[in-house]
């Protein structure tokens, strides 16, 4: 009981109930509470990833085509794997995986 007395006034300090009401509204109820900012900070770093694949994607298209534009031989090589070009009196075999990765386990 005494003990109760003793933070009785501090419960009711009309400062305490303002700064608690505050910060009980700025963590649950407005507009940019903690959880949606918790959420964008995960959508962000998703697209941050995102953004930093595509552009070692594109920096490594733009080595690929620098290589082509200026070297047959790659032009060659490029045409042989994606196109599955071949020259005179050249027989072409194609080897296909039967393994699927989820049947290796």
């Amino acid at each position: 009981m005494a003990n109760f007395k003793k933070i009785l006034p501090v419960l009711t300090n009309r400062y305490l109930i303002v700064a608690l009401g505050f910060a009980i509204w700025m963590l649950f109820f407005d507009q940019r509470d903690f959880y949606q900012q918790k959420e964008r900070s995960g959508e962000l770093n998703k697209l941050e990833a995102a953004k930093k694949y595509y552009q070692d994607e594109i920096s490594k298209n733009k080595k690929q085509l620098e290589n082509l534009q200026n070297n047959p031989a790659a032009i060659e090589k490029f045409a042989r794997e994606r196109y599955l070009l071949k020259r005179d009196g050249e027989e072409l075999y194609l080897f296909e995986d039967s393994l699927n990765s989820a049947e290796i386990k």
